[in-house]
């Protein structure tokens, strides 16, 4: 059995891996095979998992004809996927291909694919603002700016190119000129949203290159299944890089090292070796990506370095080098530039700093540029807000109007800050709400964008104006919201980001470079639930390098399941009261029993006792694999809801499904037909068509879903699912995003004992290794509170 859309990428079965410094690579490593396109949308809507060392991995297996085989076997990627759904829980994170699709480009741009060429080039303005500074950085170096000017001066003097005088009396060059925010008062057109969003197929390679790649693959005994992914991955000249570099062959998502490792020596023979500079490069490189899929910007050295060892390089220290040299990976000193003057103060009045004041060693950190970029483009632009907007607006009138203590807070807040950060549960989105009413009643083009299009809705009721709702994807796209002004930036003046834990950094370097000097943004959200599937954790890292004005709801979530939720987020599962039954715990024996409780629970219980219909209540499940996953809770829940033979690819009309349009969004919906142009879906009242082609790769049942995919969604009902073999699955950001996803109701169908408290109390979020935080503290931010 293969994978399904919106696995966690390498979860094999569960949300949340369950080794964290071992990952149980060796269900699949026998037997590698080519990724299924299942799989491959699967990992790119779930995203990051919590709770795995990324660089973990298993050693490099010296048998090169098993190798060979493995590569050559297009069977056993059913064998692998089967494995996975046996262990129901293992933590293999090697399939990212949804992320090549959204990515690649296409002859009429979806809402999905006209964000990620915002990303883009978003990327190429941010290479070409590094280009314009002086000097280039020595590789590792990690100065830029003034630090940069100063180190390349020193040279040149040193080398003798220029005199020490050349750099004196030069007049500072002027600043750029920051881009003015748009008038008020002549707001440009909104661009309509579109009425029915098309995914549209890649853009086919030529049939030249890939004959050429089929060729190669064949020779070096990998899947002729690889050839389209392999294209994508690296372009029309796929076949001569494949030939040259049989190792790039890991950038085609789902490859894994000892698959490649075999591919290169069919290619090479006695040419190749575990320390052949090529494939140290890419490993290297493998591990960062892997790295990120866990969410995870940059990577600790020596966890790289041991991801190395373990693949049988001699020495690692050595191929870390080779790697930052040939720009594979980029090299940052965290903590290197603190208190230098001190140190050279205290050695001057003879004072030597003893082992209590001496400096915390240097942590060596390796990063891929494109998150390294995002980063620090995100830095500058957060930091641009905070100090370019004005500071003496007076919303006092407003404040006064809101409807609670919090609300009013947060409208005097903004009014005198460019970012703030808003935190709170599913009631403090009345706080954004009634900000957003009040900047409107000003006369400010103010909006609020959602993860969801299930938050856009809420938000829009909130604030009685469907015009001031947006999805953050809409946005960006352009298919939602003011549109952009001549300038190309969004064209408002106040935005609110709701479901903030769930924006990559990614993302968010796109939004914020959008964004006018003069414009506000509020980052609102919960901080105990589940962070973004992409990279990054932008929301807790502005939280904790308060550089900005931070703004802690005090309206709790009312009702039973509102209490369940606040005692979770601190660690306390207790019992609560709830006399109309809106909590109740359905105790199972093993996993049989607990598929069986659900579709009566989804069918019959809720709909009787709370007058709930079936299609408004959500499964939520701690993995796709195993005997309780996604796939059997789906398989079960279509047979007694909506049986069928699965005429269009496997879905039937009324069929529940999610969509994945693009890495790490997971859209619900239901199957209105099929025909020649692909699955027609309804998302939300959207219409989406979606290809033949993309079908298998991009469409999953959703009866049932992940805590990561129901994130930022809520329902009337929600059943939460815990088989026995999800005990290790567990943790607190997962119990308390799945028990919060219920408005009215929550059913527990409870099988892990123990297991569920001790989650709840013991193991809290994984930490994920980012640069934003340490970005954000060195910025200047005078007017950022402290």
């Amino acid at each position: 059995m293969t994978a399904l859309p919106g696995e966690t990428p390498g979860t094999g079965g569960t949300d949340t891996p369950q080794d964290a410094v071992s990952p149980p690579d060796e269900a699949g490593a026998q037997e590698p095979g080519a990724p299924g396109p299942e799989a491959d949308a699967e990992a790119a809507s779930d995203g990051a998992a919590e709770g795995v060392d990324p660089a973990s991995t298993e050693a490099a297996e010296p048998d090169a004809g098993a190798e060979a085989e493995a590569a050559s076997t297009e069977g056993a990627t059913e064998a692998e996927a089967s494995s996975a759904d046996t262990e129901g829980a293992s933590t293999d994170t090697d399939t990212e291909a949804a992320s090549t699709d959204a990515a690649s480009s296409a002859p009429e741009l979806s809402e999905a694919q006209a964000e990620l060429a915002a990303q883009r080039e978003l990327r190429e303005r941010i290479e070409q603002r590094k280009a314009a500074k002086a000097a280039p950085i020595a590789a590792g170096a990690g100065l830029s700016g003034t630090a940069a000017d100063l180190l390349a001066a020193v040279r040149a003097v040193e080398s003798g190119e220029k005199a020490g005088s050349a750099f004196f009396g030069q007049p500072a060059a002027p600043q750029a000129p920051r881009r003015p925010a748009p008038a008020a008062t002549a707001p440009p057109p909104r661009t309509p949203a579109p009425q029915t969003v098309a995914t549209r197929a890649p853009q086919a390679a030529s049939p030249e290159a890939l004959d050429g790649v089929r060729a190669v693959l064949v020779a070096g005994g990998a899947p002729e299944a690889l050839t389209r992914p392999a294209v994508g991955a690296l372009g029309e000249q796929a076949a001569e890089l494949l030939r040259t570099d049989p190792w790039q062959l890991l950038a085609v998502p789902g490859v894994r090292p000892e698959q490649a490792d075999g591919f290169a020596r069919a290619l090479l023979g006695a040419d190749c070796g575990p320390d052949d500079g090529r494939r140290t490069a890419a490993l290297v490189g493998w591990a960062l990506e892997r790295a990120a899929l866990q969410g995870h910007t940059a990577l600790d050295a020596e966890a790289v370095r041991a991801a190395l060892a373990e693949r049988a390089v001699s020495d690692p220290d050595a191929a870390v080098r080779e790697a930052v040299e040939e720009g594979v990976a980029l090299l940052f000193r965290e903590g290197e530039d603190e208190e230098p003057e001190e140190d050279e103060a205290a050695e001057e009045g003879g004072l030597a700093p003893d082992a209590d004041t001496a400096r915390e060693p240097v942590r060596i950190l390796l990063g891929l540029d494109r998150y390294a970029l995002a980063e620090e483009s995100l830095a500058d632009g957060l930091a641009r807000l905070v100090n370019a907007c004005e500071k003496a607006a007076d919303w006092a009138e407003a404040a006064a109007a809101a409807p609670s203590p919090s609300a009013a807070e947060l409208i005097r807040t903004s009014a005198a800050a460019g970012l703030v950060a808003h935190s709170g549960g599913e009631a403090a989105r009345a706080e954004p709400a009634a900000l957003i009413a009040a900047a409107r009643g000003l006369g400010l083009r103010a909006f609020g964008a959602a993860h969801s299009e299930d938050g856009r809705r809420r938000l829009a009721a909130a604030t009685g104006d469907p015009d001031t709702a947006v999805t953050l994807a809409g946005l960006l796209s352009g298919a939602q919201g003011p549109g952009r002004d001549e300038d190309g930036a969004l064209a408002l003046d106040l935005l609110v980001v709701l479901d903030a834990p769930q924006l990559d950094v990614e993302s968010a370097a796109v939004l914020v470079e959008a964004l006018a000097d003069g414009a506000r943004l509020v980052l609102s959200g919960d901080p105990g639930v589940l962070g973004s599937a992409g990279a990054g954790r932008v929301f807790a890292d502005v939280l904790a390098a308060r550089t900005c004005p931070q703004v802690v709801s005090r309206t709790p979530d009312p009702g039973p399941i509102g209490e369940l939720v606040s005692g979770i987020g601190i660690g306390e599962l207790n019992q609560v009261d709830a006399p109309g039954r809106e909590v109740v715990i359905v105790p199972v024996r093993d996993a049989g029993e607990a598929v069986h409780r659900t579709v009566q629970l989804v069918a019959d219980s809720v709909p009787r006792a709370f007058a709930i219909p079936a299609d408004e209540t959500q499964v939520i499940t701690v993995g796709h694999g195993g005997a309780a996953g996604t796939r059997v809770l789906n398989e079960a829940l279509k047979q007694r809801l909506n049986p069928g033979p699965g005429r269009f690819g496997g879905f039937d009309p009324g069929d529940r499904v999610v969509h994945v349009p693009a890495p790490g969004r997971a859209v619900p919906g239901v199957v209105r037909s099929a025909d020649a142009e692909g699955l027609h879906l309804d998302c939300g009242g959207v219409p989406v068509v979606v290809p033949q082609e993309r079908v298998e790769s991009s469409v999953r049942h959703g009866w049932a879903l992940s805590a990561h995919q129901a994130a930022g969604m809520r329902w009337p009902a929600a059943v939460v699912v815990l088989p026995g073999d999800a005990a290790a699955g567990l943790s607190r950001p997962w119990v308390y995003t799945a028990f919060g996803r219920g408005e009215r109701h929550l059913s527990v169908v409870h099988g892990v004992d123990q297991a569920l408290p001790h989650a709840v109390a013991q193991v809290p979020a994984q930490e994920r290794t980012t640069r934003l935080r340490p970005l954000l503290e060195a910025l200047p931010t005078p007017d950022a509170a402290s």
